[in-house]
């Protein structure tokens, strides 16, 4: 099941307040970055965030899931509604995330 594109535009208004938030869709599904850094996915309009010790300390509930089948878990985001709380987690992922690889032209 492809994502509903106002969900996924609806997931990336709420992490606003954690920098500059893109979507990039991939195999109908959307990788979402912070800055240029890709921090989670939304898969069947559901939201997951990369794992990291920061972000896990933040969670409300920790329910790890495969976004898709044969990938690893990732955090399972149900509450996308608040958005103070979703910049926060995105925030905190992104601080612990490595930089991106710069890509040879």
């Amino acid at each position: 099941m492809a994502c509903d594109l106002d969900f996924v535009q609806y997931v990336a208004d709420q992490c606003s307040g954690a920098g500059v938030i893109m979507t990039k869709k991939m195999f109908g599904d959307y990788g979402i970055y912070c800055d240029g850094k890709i921090f989670g996915l939304i898969c069947d309009d559901r939201f997951y965030l990369k794992p990291t010790d920061s972000g896990r300390s933040l969670l409300r509930n920790v329910v790890l899931l495969p976004p898709y089948e044969g990938a690893r878990d990732y955090f399972y985001i149900a509450d996308v509604d608040d958005r103070d709380y979703l910049s926060d987690l995105v925030r905190a992922t992104c601080k612990a995330l490595p930089e991106p690889k710069l890509r040879k032209k």
